[in-house]
């Protein structure tokens, strides 16, 4: 009789987080990009001047397209697009940009036009030109709609004619300098046409070559931008010609072969939506920038508070930094935070991408309001990381500086965050909200994560109720004035919707767990990011009669459980964000060994090691003990109270070095003593 067995070993509690964080094609999806990151020309550098550093981002953009089986395909896919930002943001801000420049919003759109066009990529595939996008424009941000830089038809020439009509016009912070090779862009401009203004445009325009910039082009560059460098420039046109081909065309419209404009789309508005199509990628690629940016900091700070020893109660014991609730519970609250961060930017992807054209729209506001969520929540992540580090994260070689600066062009990237959730507030203000209260509105047990779960959308019901009651409070006639009178309250409510999405994809990767310690692990991270967002909404609720007065009087209590079971885990959910330990070295302070960085080889201490030492010190390293055969209790008393101590801070010293271990012991450092 033979017994089968299952050679197949179960997948470990890290590998099923791993898989709640990237999704289940983890390997498919960003296993590319994160073997790219470890090679050698992806290693941080040593200092540099800024110019340096951009040349060396636009080098490496050349060695990822080499890398490439097809630009064209990455362009294509909005997964691999995210998995690009996701690693690469924070390993080189700079390159992430131009790259997504590139790939997304002008390649991207290229390919979105035209499908029956041949146009000819193969320079812009091989890198022999960067693109670039030219939308917004010095007077015309978040409003881009309105830009004033004209191509007007040219009947005789069969092309258009670029112009920038004012200062105001001038197309802002596109990186459109001859650094990094010659460069073509796709240029949003106002299509003229028969003395008409059909709406707002792209198109394929040249702009430099190898040194400057190309005839009826001007380019300047803009004063340097905080984080890191990108040739930001002020663009403009003076009767610049393009031929008719330039014009990304498509069923928002085109010129035919007649020299008349056609479209079947007759809203200019939704004629430049058409066009621009191509920013809700890069939104959902701002959102992963952020989870990547919020992932890589939060994992040095666990690590450098697991090895930073500071002096314990008593003078003979040191201790971690990570052992203090005042340390650990920031690092907590971050974790449960950066878990959903990556829920919420799955679901928002995979909405948008399987959205029917009747749920579009829906899909395309959760993409909006997701990327100004976790933007935001990914600054704030960093900043307490980088507080968590001391002096330590101020330092360049430390990465974390970067990634604060990074995360400021996150959040206005793609849609200034504030515009973003203000648009997204106008359109949920009027959309009705119909509720399953089958379960009923009053209070339930705080236990129950269904019940932490309507609390969150009680939370967004009443402050869109509250932004309703306001506007209608408003006097009539006075669109503005009543949209003033609510939007603060319809952006909380905005907030707080962003909170329940989130809040949504916990319970679905919850439910998606074989029941075990990943289960565990998931569920505690879950409760503690609802019952800090429950408390800090407690007052509301309240009132409202969804909480009683009891359980507001328990939430910090509930609070603070949750933190230390989460704080518990922290060091070992670092370990699911499956970053490279050779991404990890080139950040001193993520290894044990950081103070070997500042070590001077010319220093006194190692003058005296060579010369022979001599005082207390040569004293207790001379063999005071004689014969190795002696009484272990003669040496003991040879060597004094004084002697015994070094010797054992020394060998616990070398030892953890050794193994290269975070010095956290759970029981020490989290678990309440008996």
């Amino acid at each position: 009789m033979t017994v089968p067995t299952n050679d197949a070993a179960s997948p470990s509690t890290n590998d099923l987080l791993t898989a709640v964080l990237f999704g289940p094609n983890f390997r498919q999806e960003h296993g590319f990009w994160r073997r790219l990151l470890t090679t050698e020309p992806f290693r941080r550098p040593g200092g540099g001047t800024p110019d340096e550093r951009l040349a060396l981002s636009y080098h490496r953009l050349r060695i990822l397209n080499n890398a490439l089986d097809s630009g064209a395909r990455l362009a294509a896919d909005p997964r691999a697009l995210a998995a690009l930002h996701e690693w690469l943001g924070p390993v080189d801000p700079a390159l992430t940009t131009v790259a997504g420049i590139h790939y997304n919003l002008f390649l991207g759109s290229l390919l979105d036009h035209d499908a029956d066009t041949r146009r000819d990529l193969s320079d812009f595939l091989a890198l022999r030109r960067v693109g670039t996008f030219l939308c917004t424009e010095v007077a015309h941000g978040n409003d881009a709609a309105a830009i004033e830089t004209t191509a007007t038809y040219d009947r005789e020439r069969d092309g258009f004619v670029l112009h920038t009509p004012h200062a105001g016009a001038q197309k802002f912070m596109p990186n459109t300098s001859p650094a990094g090779g010659p460069k073509s862009g796709v240029v949003a401009a106002r299509l003229l046409a028969d003395g008409a203004d059909h709406g707002v445009f792209l198109f394929l325009t040249p702009l430099t070559d190898a040194h400057r910039a190309l005839p009826g082009v001007r380019v300047r560059r803009l004063p340097a931008r905080m984080g890191s460098p990108v040739d930001h420039c002020l663009t403009s046109f003076d009767r610049c010609f393009v031929p008719r081909e330039a014009l990304l065309a498509g069923q928002q419209g085109r010129i035919g072969d007649d020299g008349r404009f056609h479209s079947e789309v007759p809203n200019r508005r939704r004629r430049f939506l058409a066009s621009i199509g191509r920013v809700t990628p890069g939104k959902l690629s701002m959102s992963a920038c952020a989870v990547g940016s919020a992932r890589v900091t939060l994992a040095i700070a666990v690590r450098y508070a697991g090895h930073r020893m500071i002096s314990g109660s008593r003078a003979a014991r040191r201790i971690p930094v990570y052992a203090h609730r005042t340390h650990h519970a920031p690092l907590a609250g971050a974790m449960a935070t950066v878990y959903a961060m990556s829920l919420l930017h799955r679901r928002a992807l995979d909405g948008w991408e399987s959205a029917s054209e009747t749920d579009l729209g829906e899909a395309e506001r959760l993409v909006a309001v997701a990327k100004g969520w976790i933007t935001w929540q990914a600054r704030d992540v960093i900043v307490e990381c980088r507080e968590r580090c001391g002096a330590q994260g101020l330092l360049e070689n430390n990465g974390m500086t970067e990634l604060i600066t990074g995360i400021e062009g996150a959040i206005t990237a793609e849609g200034d965050n504030l515009a973003v959730h203000a648009k997204a507030a106008a359109e949920m203000l009027f959309s009705a909200i119909d509720r399953d209260t089958a379960d009923g509105d009053g209070p339930g047990n705080l236990d129950d994560p269904a019940f932490l779960g309507r609390l969150f959308a009680a939370v967004e019901d009443l402050w869109f109720t509250r932004a309703r009651t306001r506007m209608s409070a408003a006097p009539p006639g006075d669109p503005l004035g009543r949209w003033n009178a609510a939007s603060s309250a319809a952006l909380r409510g905005v907030e707080a919707y962003a909170y329940r999405q989130a809040d949504e994809a916990y319970a679905e990767a919850v439910a998606t767990l074989p029941d075990g310690a990943a289960r565990d692990r998931l569920t505690e991270l879950r409760r503690l990011f609802a019952l800090r967002w429950i408390a800090r909404n407690s007052g509301d609720l309240l009132a409202s009669g969804r909480l009683t007065a009891d359980q507001v009087t328990f939430l910090p209590e509930a609070v603070e459980e949750a933190t230390a079971v989460v704080a518990g885990h922290t060091p070992a959910l670092v370990e699911t964000f499956a970053l490279p330990e050779r991404l990890m070295s080139d950040w001193p302070i993520a290894g044990p060994r950081y103070a070997d960085v500042y070590d001077d080889p010319d220093g006194a201490w190692h003058r005296s090691h060579r010369a022979g030492i001599r005082g207390r010190a040569a004293e207790f390293r001379r063999p005071v003990c004689g014969s190795r055969r002696r009484p272990l209790r003669e040496k003991v008393a040879a060597l004094g109270t004084r002697g015994v101590l070094l010797a054992y801070w020394g060998t616990t010293s070398v030892l953890s070095r050794w193994f290269e271990k975070p010095q956290v012991s759970v029981d020490e450092s989290v678990r309440r003593k008996a």
